[in-house]
Parts: C-alpha cells; structure tokens; sequence
C-alpha cells in the first residue's frame, strides 16, 4: 500500500468550485484549515532568479491540501450518515446499467449480485464501469497518453522549517519539461518531475541524474539532497497521465458517470478534483431541480456537464505548454499583466482566463469562449496601438528640422556619388 501511495500525488490542489463542493455537505471550513494558501507560481530560471507570477488579486489563492487527509476526512464523513454503509476490500466484476444490478467480489470470494436504484460511476481512470458502458450503442469514448510522464520527489524542512518560499507553488520550466513543488503541513515540499518518457530512459545512473539536476535545477540540488535524489530517482519508475473524454455520462436511468471515470484529466491545471467535486454538486443541484427524478436528472446532466467537461480537459493540456514554457517569455508577462489591469478597471467585462476556471463557477466552455474573445479584443486593440505608434514616431521625425537637415545631408551625399559614378571615377 505504501508502495502505492507513492504513485500518486500527495498533494492536491483545492480551488473555489472544490470548495463550493465542499461548503454544500459542511466540510469547507474543516478541509481548508489544513490547506496551505498558493498565492502566486513562483519561476525559478536556470539562473537561479526567482520571480512571482500571481494567480489573481490578493485575497485570491488556491490551496496545497494532502490527499490522505481530504479522504479520511471524507470517509468519516460519509460513515456519520445513517443510511450510508462503506465496504472495504470489494472489487466490482460485472455492470449491468440497463437493469442496475452490478456484481462483486468480497473478501470471500463469492461473487455477489447487488440490485441499485442508482449506479454511480466513480470509479477513476479506468473505471469499470465505463468499461462496460462501451458496449453500449452510441456511447463515444477516446483516452489519450501523453508523451510525458512524472516522478515525485521530497524537499525536506531545513532546521524546522520550509526551504523555500511556502505560499507559492514553485516551477522549474525548461521549455519541454518542468519540475512543480507544493508545500506540505509537516513543512516539507512534494516535488513533481514532468518529462518526455525518452529523457527518463536516458537517465540510467546516480551519475547521470545528479548531472541532469545540476544543469538544469541547480538551485534544487541542495534543497532535495544529492544522496536523497539518488535513491528516490529510481524507487519507481515514471508514471503516465493520461487524459479520457466520453459521450454521454449516463445510461437509461440507472447509471452515472461522474470524476475521473467521465473525464480524467492531465493535472497542469490543477482542476481534476475540482471538477469532479462540482459534477456532484452540479448533479445535487439537478436532483434539487426534477424532485430526485432520474429519469430527467441523469439526461440534464450529462447534457450539461459534457461540454464543461471536455474544455477543462482541453485546457489542461494546453497549461502544461503555459507552465513548461510560456511562463519564461516576457511577452506572456506582458500579456498577464495586461489582463490583471483591464481585469482591475473592468471586473466585470475583463476576466482572465485562470480566474475565470479556478476562482469562479463561471462554466468551464463559457470561460473558454470568453477567453478567446478577450484575446481577440487584447490583440487587436495591441496592434492598433503599434500601428498607431509607428505612425506617430514616422511623422515626427518627418517634422523634425533637424531630421529634415540630415535627409538634406544624406541626398546631397547621394548626388555626389551619383554624379563620380556617371563619370566613371568611382566603381561601384
């Protein structure tokens, strides 16, 4: 189990729809006590300078929470109401959504056949449920592995306290891969490594790893430690992301796909567990609306959640590009900080696209769509003002005596070689 556990991120990333989630069933307060606030991405260049991206205004922040703790949080939760039972150590064999009858495997080993009103799909990535959806006529299905995969590894706390900044989720971006570190409660950092599989393979030796380190995160070296490195570099080896899009969530009316099952995504925007938190309030907020009617609920919401679903998914991919490699070009500043002053004097008109997707419930195609739009409007507006610029400068140097006095030198210049040519005394 423990083995296990390293496979997967320890930290989390609990943003405003998460949070929403979590207001609804009175666990809000409870879980973002034991997060710890990410108000900004902190760049760290290949030269060791430092500099802070913020992801909004002062009072906006996302939340660095532990996975072990938000589950057993969870469960203690679920185990409070009286008509819930939890079942450990049972595997689902068998689906059947057409007559909501699924069969498991318990710690007997006697397969066991369940009869539900509702069949909840939420069993991850590679959920089996999902599975046997795909038998089902006119259901659309596509998964995607990205060439990239992960390693994690540990920056401990120095004399009892963080080695870096706390209140920023660090990033090494190299162009075509990046190390993140969020901080944790015991004050260390969980680091992340994501890289094209192919440069994994080449990394075959302590050697070649410390090497790889001290080229490209030097700054790091310290803080993981050389011998730490060393030995966690090849404790496992690197993980796949993948990302999963299917059409529709739902069959008849008993069964629902919901999270990962419905939509895995890639983890660079941070929105996995905020998306899945807002499918089940989205999908309380339908069962609100049709009078626990699943007959009308499960269409609604599959019609609904789909198109959000499948743009988070498609943003995702694109801010792994934004963090790897956009994030070192001072255009893309210079663009961030355009948005934040238009986003300051119209709030309401003006919203940037991370604020929109992290600290809005703004639905995830709309902020797209809006996002598309305010680049069009930010970058038409840009090259009336180069234009306008150029035509400006042009026209008073035109004015200018002095610079009519230098073209007047420049043509009398031109006249005489000019005429030496015509003469046949200068070649040329």
């Amino acid at each position: 189990m423990a083995e296990f556990a390293r496979g997967r991120s320890i930290n989390l990333a609990l943003s405003y729809r998460g949070r929403q989630a979590l207001k609804a069933i009175g666990l809000e307060d409870q879980i973002v006590s034991q997060g710890i606030p990410m108000r900004a991405r902190m760049i760290h260049s290949l030269s060791g300078k430092k500099s802070a991206i913020p992801y909004g205004t002062k009072s906006q922040y996302i939340l660095s929470i532990s996975r072990e703790n938000l589950n057993k949080d969870l469960l203690t939760a679920v185990e409070k109401y009286p008509n819930a039972k939890v079942h450990f150590g049972h595997r689902l064999l068998k689906c059947r959504p057409e007559t909501g009858v699924i069969t498991l495997l318990g710690p007997d080993k006697v397969p066991k056949d369940i009869a539900c009103d509702l069949i909840l799909g939420c069993d991850g990535a590679y959920s089996t449920v999902r599975t046997h959806l795909l038998k089902k006529p006119r259901f659309d299905y596509s998964q995607q592995y990205i060439p990239h995969g992960y390693m994690e590894l540990t920056i401990p706390p120095q004399n009892g306290d963080f080695a870096m900044e706390p209140n920023y989720l660090h990033i090494w971006p190299r162009d075509t891969f990046m190390m993140i570190a969020l901080p944790n409660m015991n004050k260390s950092f969980t680091c992340t490594l994501f890289m094209p599989f192919e440069e994994f393979e080449k990394l075959l030796t302590s050697r070649d790893v410390l090497d790889f380190f001290q080229k490209y995160f030097p700054d790091s070296l310290h803080l993981i430690g050389k011998e730490a490195l060393a030995q966690d570099f090849f404790r496992l080896p690197a993980q796949p992301m993948i990302s999963v899009k299917c059409s529709s969530f739902h069959f008849n009316s008993h069964c629902v796909l919901m999270g990962d099952a419905a939509h895995a995504l890639v983890p660079f925007f941070g929105q996995g567990m905020n998306a899945g938190f807002e499918d089940c309030l989205v999908f309380d907020e339908l069962m609100d609306k049709f009078n626990n009617d699943f007959s009308m609920c499960l269409p609604e919401f599959s019609r609904f959640r789909i198109p959000d679903d499948h743009a988070i998914s498609d943003l995702s991919m694109y801010n792994y590009i934004e963090m790897r490699s956009h994030v070192n070009s001072r255009w893309f500043i210079f663009q961030k900080n355009i948005e934040r002053c238009l986003h300051a004097l119209m709030p309401s008109t003006f919203i940037p696209l991370y604020t929109m997707v992290t600290f809005s419930r703004i639905r995830y195609h709309e902020a797209v769509l809006r996002w598309q739009w305010q680049k069009k409007v930010i970058n038409t507006a840009l090259f009336f003002f180069g234009t306008l610029v150029a035509l400006s400068t042009t026209y008073l140097l035109l004015t200018r005596p002095t610079f009519r006095s230098s073209l007047g030198c420049l043509r009398r210049s031109w006249n005489s070689v000019t005429y030496f040519q015509n003469i046949g005394r200068i070649s040329l």
